[in-house]
């Protein structure tokens, strides 16, 4: 296993951060060095990033929405800015997602929210034929002619979802994502891909149990040292 921790090591730290315990706590509980517990999340994040849930299909909610506004070390920001919100926030970063109703969710950082960006992501995340909810954002209008289903969902005052009409349970993901990405009180930018991919797995798993988690966790960790060799 990497860094040199024993497999009973890995697999106390790894039933610490299905519990959804602070590095702080998790170094504590197995007496490792805090630096080493760290450095062994890395590992374990990046690992996440490659887990990616099959071509998804058929009834699906694609979407869109910004995180960040707590990064460290945000020295570089220009005297007297003030942070916008809504689409195109400077200080914020565009995280795109799809859900598969009844299944699974896929998100990933994006580098913007462009039609070329969004619809690429879509044919190769999607099997087409699909049926495709979104909001009614200019970067979703064509997909009806790349094979698949389109359905708009209006988001304006005093429309709700009803029914079938409705990306309730990927805007249910993003709640979710947030709430834990708020709970770290800032990170890095450049590690956000990492924590998406970690609250990702962990949103997709979220039915199984502590161990069954610490056990797929142990083969995914496995899967990776073995792929690349070490």
């Amino acid at each position: 296993m990497p860094l040199r921790l024993s497999r009973h090591q890995w697999h106390a730290l790894l039933r610490c951060h299905a519990q959804g315990l602070s590095a702080q706590a998790i170094a504590q509980e197995t007496g490792l060095h805090r630096q080493r517990v760290l450095r062994a999340l890395l590992v374990l994040r990046t690992a996440m990033v490659h887990e990616i849930p099959p071509v998804l299909r058929g009834t699906v909610e694609v979407d869109e929405t910004y995180v960040g506004g707590s990064w460290r070390n945000r020295r570089n920001r220009p005297l007297g800015h003030t942070l916008r919100r809504g689409r195109g926030t400077p200080l914020k970063t565009p995280v795109f997602g799809i859900l598969c109703r009844g299944g699974q969710v896929w998100a990933q950082v994006v580098p913007d929210i462009s039609q070329a960006t969004l619809q690429g992501l879509i044919r190769r995340r999607v099997r087409p034929g699909s049926t495709v909810w979104s909001d009614t954002l200019g970067s979703y209008t064509g997909i009806a002619l790349k094979g698949y289903v389109h359905r708009l969902v209006q988001h304006s005052p005093g429309h709700y979802g009803r029914g079938a009409q409705h990306i309730n349970g990927l805007e249910g993901f993003w709640g979710y994502l947030k709430r834990r990405l708020a709970a770290k009180g800032g990170i890095r930018r450049e590690r956000l891909p990492l924590y998406v991919a970690d609250y990702v797995w962990r949103y997709n798993h979220r039915k199984l149990s502590i161990d069954q988690q610490v056990t797929q966790l142990m083969r995914l960790l496995e899967k990776t040292v073995a792929s690349s060799g070490g």
